[in-house]
C-alpha cells in the first residue's frame, strides 16, 4: 500500500498507536485503504467519494488523516454529519480516544447555530418584562427555571436544559444575530455564544451538521458566514446531503409562523407582547391590520389548494393571483416599530425593537419572493393540514442542488470527502447517481466492502408468491400482512418491519395486534406517536418485540445483538412520484431526453434499500435474516440492480402461499 506524507498507518496499522493501546485490536484493511485515500485527497487537494461498508470504522479512517493534516499542515477541517447520534459518537467517544493515543495535540469543537445559545442580556430583559410578555403560568415557571440554570450551565445551550422550553420562552431569550449589542453588551464577557465562537476560530477540527453547513454556504453567497474559512470538508452520512441542501436552499413559510411572529409582538386575546411593554399603540394597530391581511392571504391560498382536488399535489406551476397586501402591511409594521423606537434611549431596548422590525421585513420578503416565484430553477408548492387548527404551508426548493453546491462548495474548497455505507448502485458499484445529483463532476472514488462475514451472518429471504404491489395493490396489501407474520414467527419477533407508508404501517399494526398478543410479542408502531428514541429503548429492553417503522427507521438506528435478528422490507422504497419536488425533477430528466425511472427513481430506492438492509448487522457477532416481501426484485428486470447492490450472502426464494390471513 502506497504511503503518503500523512501516515495514518502509524495510528491505525498493525504496529500503530491504537494497536499498542488495545491488545484486542484487529487491523481492518478497508479502514487503512480509506484512511490513505483521505490523506492523499488532502495532500493532493482533490475531492474523494468513499462508500465504506458497515464495520469499516470510517470515522477513524477520516478523523486520523484529518487530525494529522490539521496539526502538521495547518489545515482547517470541517466534519459534517446528518444525525445527532453520529455527532455524539464523534465527540464523546472517537475524538477523546484518538486524543489519548495520537501524538498530535489538537482541539475539536461542536459548532451549533446561534439560536441554540441563551443570551444573558435577553434573559435579563425577559425577566424584567415578564408580566407584559408571557402568556401562561407555565411560561413564567420555565423562565424562572432558566434564570437559575443560566447561573450554573457550562455551555449555555438549549440541549443542556433538563426540560424542553416552550417556543415562546426560548424565542424571548435566545441569542440572535440582529438582536446583539456585541462588545457594548453589559454581559459580553460572560456571553456563551461569543465564548463558543472564539473556540470555533481557534479549533483544528469543527464538527457540524449538514443543515448548519448548507446554511453557511447560503450565507457565504451573500458575503457572510457562520464558519471560518476551511481547507477540508468531510461529509459523513453523505447520502442525505442532497435532501438537506434542498430543504435549506429553498423557502418555507406558513400561516402559523406568521401568526406566531405577530403574537410575540402583540396578542389580541391576552393583551400582552413586546409592543405592550413599550406602549407602541400605532404598531399595535398595525399588528391587527397584518393579522387581517394574513387571514385573507392564506384563505385565498387555501381555496386555490382545495380547487386542485384529490388529484392535485399542491404544486404551483405559475404564480397564483394573490394580493400584495400581506407583504405591504408587514413592511408597514416594521416601519411603525422603527418609528416607535426612535425616542427610546436604552440601547438594549432599541436593538430588541430593531430586530423585531427586521423580522417583519424578512417575512415580507419571503412572502413576496414566493408569490412572484422570483428565484430561477425553483419548484413551488402548497401544503395544507387540517389537524386541529388549519395549517397552510408555502414551500419552494431548488430543482437541482448540484449547480449551487458545485459553485459554492466543490469549486471553492480544495478537498471535499463524501462518505457513507450507502453511496453506490449496482455491481460493479457506480457512484454516478450521487455525483450527478450533487454536481460533483470530478472526484476520486473508492468502494470498500465490509469486514463482516455476510455469507455466514445473513440470509436474504425473497417472497415470490405475493401479488405485484403496483399492479394489484389491494391484494398485495392483504397478503403481505400474512407474509409479515410468517417471517416474524421465524425469529419470535426481534424484528424491524420497514414500511414505505404510514397508512400501510397502521393497517398492518391493527391487523396483526391479536396475532402478536397471542405470541406475547410486544409491538411498537411508529403510527402510535411514540418518539423514535423511546421506541428503540423499549425495543432493546424487550428482546421479544417488534418495531413497525416508516421513513426514519430505514437509517440511523443502531441495535446490535440478538434484539434485532430480523429486518423485513415490506415494499421497495420508491419515493412517491407525486410529490411536487420529485415530480418536477422527473419531468426535468424527461425533458432533456433521459429516463427518470432508470436515472433517478431506481438508484434512489436502491440506496434506501441498502440503508434498510444495513440495520441488521452492526457487529461481527450479529446474525439474522432480511426478508424482502416485494416480488418485483424477482419479476422485474430492475430487480437485479437492487439485489446486486446488496452484500453477497445466501438468498432463499420462498414459495410460501400467503393468500390466507394469519390465524390469531
Amino acid at each position: 500500500m502506497a504511503t503518503t506524507r500523512l501516515d495514518p498507518a502509524s495510528i491505525l496499522g498493525p504496529d500503530g498507536a491504537v494497536a499498542r493501546r488495545l491488545k484486542s485490536y484487529e487491523v481492518r484493511e478497508q479502514q487503512l485503504q480509506m484512511a490513505d485515500a483521505v490523506a492523499k485527497a488532502i495532500e493532493d487537494r482533490h475531492h474523494l467519494v468513499v462508500e465504506a461498508g458497515t464495520g469499516v470504522g470510517k470515522s477513524f479512517a477520516y478523523l486520523v488523516p484529518a487530525i494529522m493534516a490539521a496539526v502538521e499542515m495547518k489545515k482547517k477541517i470541517v466534519v459534517s454529519t446528518h444525525t445527532i447520534a453520529l455527532q455524539e459518537q464523534l465527540l464523546s467517544k472517537d475524538i477523546p480516544f484518538l486524543r489519548s493515543v495520537m501524538p498530535q495535540e489538537f482541539s475539536a469543537v461542536l459548532v451549533k447555530g446561534r439560536g441554540n445559545y441563551v443570551s444573558l442580556r435577553r434573559l435579563d430583559v425577559a425577566v424584567s418584562r415578564q408580566a407584559t410578555t408571557f402568556q401562561s403560568a407555565d411560561d413564567l415557571d420555565q423562565l424562572a427555571s432558566m434564570r437559575m440554570w443560566a447561573g450554573r450551565t457550562q455551555d449555555g445551550t438549549r440541549s443542556d436544559l433538563d426540560f424542553r422550553p416552550n417556543p415562546g420562552v426560548w424565542d424571548a431569550v435566545q441569542s440572535e444575530n440582529g438582536n446583539c449589542l456585541g462588545r457594548e453588551c453589559p454581559r459580553h464577557k460572560e456571553c456563551f455564544y461569543f465564548k463558543a465562537r472564539r473556540r470555533v476560530w481557534t479549533a483544528n477540527l469543527l464538527i457540524v451538521n449538514h443543515a448548519l453547513f448548507v446554511s453557511d454556504l447560503a450565507l457565504r453567497a451573500s458575503g457572510f458566514g457562520l464558519l471560518p474559512d476551511y481547507d477540508v470538508a468531510i461529509f459523513d452520512e453523505a447520502h442525505t446531503l442532497e435532501a438537506v441542501a434542498g430543504e435549506h436552499l429553498g423557502l418555507q413559510l406558513s400561516n402559523v409562523g406568521v401568526d406566531y411572529t405577530l403574537a410575540r409582538l402583540y396578542n389580541d386575546r391576552t393583551k400582552k407582547g413586546t409592543l405592550v411593554y413599550h406602549h407602541m399603540l400605532e404598531a399595535i394597530e398595525q399588528v391587527r391590520r397584518v393579522r387581517t391581511a394574513s387571514e385573507d392571504f392564506f384563505e385565498v391560498v387555501a381555496q386555490w389548494h382545495a380547487k386542485q382536488g384529490s388529484s392535485g399535489n399542491g404544486r404551483v406551476r405559475k404564480p397564483i393571483d394573490l394580493s400584495a397586501a400581506l407583504a405591504e402591511e408587514l413592511r408597514k409594521l416594521g416601519n411603525a416599530i422603527d418609528r416607535g423606537s426612535e425616542d427610546i434611549a436604552e440601547l438594549d431596548t432599541r436593538i430588541e425593537l430593531s430586530s423585531a422590525a427586521e423580522r417583519c421585513e424578512g417575512l415580507a420578503d419571503q412572502v413576496q419572493r414566493w408569490v412572484r416565484q422570483s428565484a430561477e430553477q425553483q419548484v413551488y408548492w402548497v401544503e395544507s393540514e387540517n389537524k386541529g387548527r388549519r395549517r397552510i404551508r408555502l414551500a419552494s426548493a431548488p430543482l437541482d442542488v448540484g449547480p449551487t453546491l458545485r459553485k459554492t462548495l466543490f469549486e471553492q474548497v480544495p478537498t471535499c470527502v463524501l462518505t457513507s455505507a450507502t453511496l453506490c448502485v449496482g455491481s460493479p458499484p457506480k457512484f454516478d447517481f450521487l455525483k450527478s445529483r450533487l454536481g460533483l463532476t470530478r472526484a476520486e472514488t473508492l468502494a470498500l466492502g465490509s469486514p463482516f462475514d455476510y455469507p455466514r451472518q445473513v440470509k436474504i429471504h425473497l417472497a415470490r408468491n405475493l401479488p405485484d404491489p403496483s399492479e394489484q395493490p389491494q391484494d398485495y396489501e392483504r397478503q403481505v400482512i400474512t407474509a409479515i407474520a410468517h417471517y416474524l414467527e421465524q425469529t419470535q419477533g426481534k424484528a424491524f418491519v420497514l414500511f414505505t407508508s404510514y397508512r400501510m404501517l397502521d393497517a398492518a399494526a391493527r391487523a396483526l395486534t391479536p396475532w402478536l398478543a397471542k405470541r406475547n410479542i410486544a409491538l411498537f408502531a411508529q403510527s402510535d406517536g411514540m418518539p423514535r428514541s423511546k421506541m428503540v429503548e423499549a425495543f432493546k429492553a424487550d428482546v421479544d418485540s417488534v418495531i413497525f417503522g416508516a421513513d426514519s427507521f430505514w437509517q440511523g438506528v443502531d441495535v446490535p445483538g440478538e434484539s434485532l435478528s430480523n429486518v423485513i422490507i415490506v415494499r421497495l422504497p420508491f419515493s412517491v412520484p407525486s410529490h411536487p419536488l420529485l415530480e418536477a425533477r422527473l419531468e426535468e430528466i424527461r425533458r432533456r431526453g433521459g429516463n427518470p425511472f432508470v436515472e433517478y427513481q431506481i438508484p434512489e430506492a436502491v440506496i434506501k434499500l441498502k440503508q434498510g438492509f444495513g440495520r441488521l448487522i452492526r457487529t461481527r457477532t450479529d446474525q439474522g435474516i432480511v426478508a424482502i416481501l416485494d416480488p418485483r426484485v424477482l419479476t422485474k428486470p430492475y430487480g437485479k440492480t437492487f439485489l446486486n447492490s446488496l452484500p453477497e450472502c445466501p438468498r432463499i426464494v420462498d414459495q410460501h402461499d400467503f393468500s390466507r390471513r394469519p390465524s390469531s
